[in-house]
């Protein structure tokens, strides 16, 4: 389903005595529709800017990054939105709308994508219940545990029912109990038939999972794991 060829991501420098950046060095995987793997590594270790070559935010400068066989990064700009709505993504920091409820901050991802008032009062509770929100459909963000926002953050990415859901330190602002919430979340997700894929560098999450675990070092992959344990 998702194929890494060769790719490699140099950041140029803004420093006239600065070098370039390599994020990502040659690196090369596939993901198997369904599965659930974690990409870890320390801090700069390439996790965040493999996630926005997915989703096409970046360009790989070699290499070519497939989803079913398609090279992202060749398609034509018209037909971008099509490809990137197969996949949500969670982010650490939430990105939510703090003027709209729960319920408007799901309903509005379907508005955008072009869904109709029917299609959304169908669809919006029944991706809050999914998450546990159904108590909260209308509180503003600002009314919402960290946990609780993270929750939501991961109904947007589901209402448009995506094949793929990328998961960037999902947890970083939460504390063990949330976390743990999250991650249960996310596991029922898999199981109901979407692939995750999850970055962290949360050690014991990953210890627990015993999920695949792709390491990456300094832009390099130096471990692919079926049943991986995170060590650095």
């Amino acid at each position: 389903m998702i194929k890494f060829q060769e790719v490699t991501k140099i950041f140029p420098t803004n420093s006239p005595n600065g070098y370039p950046t390599t994020a990502l060095d040659n690196i090369s995987f596939e993901i198997k529709p369904k599965e659930f793997v974690s990409i870890v590594g320390r801090s700069g270790a390439g996790k965040t800017t493999l996630l926005r070559l997915l989703m096409a935010e970046e360009k790989p400068t070699r290499g070519q990054v497939f989803i079913d066989g398609l090279d992202i990064h060749k398609i034509k700009p018209g037909k971008l939105p099509a490809v990137r709505r197969r996949i949500g993504a969670v982010f650490q920091d939430y990105k939510l709308l703090p003027s709209k409820t729960a319920y408007e901050n799901v309903a509005y991802v379907m508005e955008v994508i072009g869904a109709d008032d029917l299609e959304i009062a169908r669809d919006v509770p029944e991706v809050i219940e999914i998450v546990g929100l159904t108590e909260r459909t209308n509180n503003f963000p600002v009314e919402l545990s960290g946990g609780e926002k993270q929750r939501l953050s991961i109904a947007r990415a589901l209402i448009h029912r995506p094949e793929v859901i990328l998961a960037d330190e999902p947890t970083g602002n939460l504390d063990p109990y949330n976390t743990s919430d999250i991650i249960r979340l996310l596991l029922k997700i898999h199981e109901l038939g979407t692939t995750v894929v999850l970055s962290t560098h949360n050690k014991e999450i990953i210890n627990k999972l015993g999920k695949r675990v792709i390491t990456l070092e300094n832009g390099k992959i130096i471990r692919d794991e079926e049943e991986g344990r995170f060590i650095l």
